[in-house]
């Protein structure tokens, strides 16, 4: 009753079959016009702010904007997130990465200013606060970025998808190359100019010069040879994607908006005069991708993969949108063209592999897993994935092995650690659980999750006092009734029974079908002689789980308190249909038995007891007065001269031999 499993990233063992898909994020719809609604989503957002997940705050954000585009309070959180997550791709993209702090601290820099931080800027505050935490940019695909699990992801697939990228243009350059030999010298010349502007226009986009490079762009379009034009949509392609390069770069920032807005409308004149082209339509993909607008991204890329079916980006991008839509079956049709397109492309199969686990193949998930990491032997997070597979399997010991390979290619990966240390406390390792959460809570002292399972480690470690600081900083960090549960159990083992009560009550209060603060209180009050608002909690939690062993267990306990045997005895033989086994349970109901009269079926029960465990002198101890009970005297005395004999030093021998005595 008192033994919790840890959490894993937000939800226990069950989580993890869900939470193996890369990180995918899905939000409830919430509107600006219940006031109680409106409160509730902007402190969730100040929390996913806070723990890094920048997308799923701006998610949230952007609902209560388009309901009411006058609420500031919704729009400053918003620009909170949405610089957050510029900063941390910002660094990222200079090969460095930043943790939770690093990150906090800049977001004080922007409030306070409420400017935009360029990566000089970064720098600067970084040099005059201890600096970041360098790391190489790792690289992955399909996750929706924003919080530490999506970074991660995101970066693991950077480098392949650059290889990718490279190679499309190289593709592009050749059929180029190919059309510019089929032109007149004159035209050729022409042709040849208009690449060198738009070359130098691209540069000064590099150069964050958007002026510059419009200007350029411009010039390049009038110098157009005539009746060329499919070459001219080619080049508008082009210019569409040096201006998505600005876009990616300045994010959703005013220069950002600008090169994003000129990306859409280069890529939409593109198209106009040349609807086969598909460059066009990735970039327009891309734009959309970015501004989270998916279902206008889905449709760009299936486009741009329709056109160029043999071009595995393009499938991978589409696959990607589809999962963030959730159309998984699609998504899946879309990674396996990707891998079978090409079969070395990483990124494509640990996509894949997320795809499975979304639609419950984990066996086919594992395999693309696995073969991710064959390719890319330090894909971490691809390694971080099979652990999760095999935690949710149970099978902690293999776990273990995945989740070292991720901690030796990203020793700072904290959903991994916290995984772990999960892993080693189901396998009884409690003090290397313990080293696990301390190595995670040094990367990040606030993670409400990892303080919680260190609560639960120092609970099964005996060290209550600890235990409740954990706790009670998880439950600060985080509006979790599962923290606040562990609190008060974490409370209740330190002999701080009110502080207990509290804290059960407020995680009772947070969520109406979340039985195990009810149970516990239940307990508690009967413990405290207080039956009524025992038999209150615990048909609470009754009404939620009416076929839970512990809650039918507890309820038989507290109508045996006030000598309902009735109810008591139907409310046992409930707790016995779940747990047939379950000793405790049964020696419950052979007592309710004898407290309605019915001696006979306590004996039953009380033999039953003694077939399943031998071992057991209380149930051979109450089967013997039982029998005596009855006028069984042959029966009494067999059970209890038995019992003496095997347990001489009894608790209850001088009654046992009373008991005989009078045979």
């Amino acid at each position: 009753m008192d033994k919790k499993k840890l959490l894993i990233l937000g939800g226990g063992i069950l989580g993890v079959i869900l939470l193996f898909t890369l990180g995918f994020l899905f939000f409830q719809q919430g509107g600006n016009g219940d006031p109680a609604r409106r409160g509730n989503t902007l402190r969730l957002a100040r929390e996913y702010i806070d723990q890094g997940e920048y997308q799923r705050a701006m998610d949230l954000l952007d609902r209560l904007l388009i309901d009411n585009p006058d609420d500031e309070e919704a729009r400053a959180l918003r620009d909170d997130a949405i610089e957050g997550k510029r900063l941390a791709e910002l660094h990222r993209a200079d090969g460095s990465a930043l943790t939770a702090q690093d990150i906090a601290r800049l977001l004080e820099e922007f409030r306070a200013n409420r400017g935009t931080l360029s990566l000089a800027d970064v720098e600067r505050i970084l040099a005059a606060q201890g600096g970041a935490s360098r790391g190489s940019a790792a690289s992955s695909a399909g996750s929706s970025g924003g919080n530490q699990e999506g970074r991660q992801a995101e970066d693991a697939a950077s480098a392949a998808e650059a290889r990718a990228l490279a190679e499309a243009e190289a593709a592009r350059k050749k059929a180029e190359a190919e059309e510019l030999s089929r032109a007149s010298a004159a035209v050729q010349e022409r042709m040849r100019e208009v690449n060198e502007i738009i070359s130098r226009g691209r540069a000064a986009i590099g150069r964050n010069d958007f002026r510059g490079a419009g200007e350029l762009f411009r010039d390049a379009l009038s110098k157009m040879p005539k009746g060329e034009t499919r070459f001219e949509a080619q080049k508008l392609a082009d210019i569409s994607d040096a201006w998505y390069e600005g876009f990616s770069r300045n994010g959703n920032t005013a220069p950002g908006n600008e090169a994003a807005q000129n990306a859409v409308q280069s890529a939409q004149e593109s198209i106009r005069k040349d609807p086969s082209l598909a460059l066009a339509q990735y970039t327009l993909g891309r734009v959309n991708r970015d501004r989270g607008n998916w279902p206008n991204a889905v449709a760009a890329f299936k486009e741009a993969s329709r056109l160029d079916p043999n071009n595995y980006l393009y499938s991978y991008e589409l696959g990607r949108g589809q999962f963030r839509t959730s159309q998984f079956a699609e998504a899946r049709s879309s990674f396996e063209a990707t891998v079978k397109l090409n079969p070395q492309f990483e990124p494509g199969w640990y996509n894949l592999g997320g795809t499975y686990g979304a639609l419950r193949r984990t066996g086919d998930a594992l395999n693309a897993y696995q073969k991710a990491v064959a390719i890319k032997p330090d894909y971490a997070v691809a390694w971080r994935e099979i652990g999760r597979i095999y935690l949710a399997r149970e099978d902690y010991t293999r776990a273990m092995e995945n989740y070292t390979k991720a901690l030796q290619y990203n020793p700072r990966d904290i959903s991994s650690l916290r995984d772990m240390g999960y892993a080693q406390s189901q396998l009884g390792r409690n003090q290397a659980a313990e080293a696990s959460f301390i190595q995670a809570l040094a990367l990040d002292p606030n993670d409400a999750q990892t303080n919680d399972n260190m609560a639960l480690v120092k609970i099964a470690l005996q060290n209550y006092k600890e235990a409740v600081a954990y706790a009670e900083k998880a439950a600060a960090g985080g509006n979790n009734e599962r923290y606040t549960y562990t609190l008060g159990l974490a409370r209740e083992k330190a002999g701080d029974i009110e502080g207990a009560v509290t804290a059960y009550k407020a995680s009772a209060d947070k969520n109406p079908r979340y039985v195990r603060p009810r149970i516990n209180l239940g307990l508690l009050y009967l413990n405290k002689g207080s039956p009524t608002e025992a038999l209150s909690y615990l048909m609470e939690a009754y009404r939620v789980e009416p076929g839970s062993f512990e809650v039918n267990n507890n309820l038989g306990n507290v109508y045996a308190r006030i000598e309902n045997w009735r109810e008591a005895i139907e409310r046992y033989e409930a707790a016995l249909a779940v747990q047939p086994g379950n000793i405790t349970a049964r020696m419950n109901l052979a007592r309710a038995y004898v407290g309605a009269q019915n001696l006979p079926r306590a004996r039953d029960a009380y033999l039953e007891v003694v077939r399943l465990a031998p071992n057991n002198d209380d149930a051979l101890f109450e089967l013997g007065k039982t029998c005596a009970g009855m006028g069984d005297a042959e029966s009494a005395r067999r059970y209890l001269a038995a019992l003496l004999e095997k347990s001489p030093s009894y608790s209850g021998k001088a009654e046992a031999q009373k008991i005989l005595a009078s045979l």
